[in-house]
């Protein structure tokens, strides 16, 4: 409840307002803000593709959907892979091993349902992030999420079905 006070503290906010390098020059000091965990992952995150692969004829016919499925047909020309025709999926389209599976924030993800699940975390909270699964109630959320900041560790989707009450 000590923070909930120092937030109410106009000289608090004025100091937080004011740039680091001007509050420096000016002796003022900021009140310290605890930093949240950085990913271990230093390495840049390439998808060698983003775009799905659809299946062949999905855009001539209204019966045949856009998922994949892999031509068979003897005359088939995306089978043989002909020039300008539909590109198959193959290997070679796989992401860096190292990278693979990684968000762009740098963590993997782990799915949560309660507050026991966020303590899993607790060791590996430069590696993974919780993200609260879909089915988790605002109340458990608020609970989730308060546990994950005491643990340092990041929450994907934390502002999900929160809302944030403004007293006046």
């Amino acid at each position: 409840m000590v923070l909930d006070r120092r937030v109410n503290d106009p000289t608090v906010r004025i100091a937080e307002s004011i740039p680091t390098h001007l509050s420096e020059l000016c002796g003022i000091v900021k009140p310290p803000t605890r930093a949240m965990a950085v990913p271990l992952l230093t390495k840049k995150i390439i998808k060698k593709r983003v775009k799905k692969f659809k299946r062949p004829h999905s855009d001539r016919y209204h019966r045949v959907g856009e998922s994949w499925r892999r031509p068979k047909g003897i005359d088939s020309r995306v089978r043989r892979k002909f020039k300008g025709v539909t590109l198959m999926p193959n290997i070679g389209y796989g992401s860096d091993k190292k990278t693979c599976h990684y968000l762009p924030n740098g963590f993997k993800k782990f799915v949560v349902h309660n507050v026991k699940e966020v303590e899993l975390l607790m060791m590996h909270n430069r590696t993974y992030c919780a993200e609260i699964a879909h089915n988790v109630s605002t109340r458990k959320r608020k609970e989730i999420v308060e546990r994950a900041a005491q643990l340092d560790v990041v929450v994907s989707n934390g502002q999900g079905r929160l809302r944030s009450q403004e007293d006046e």
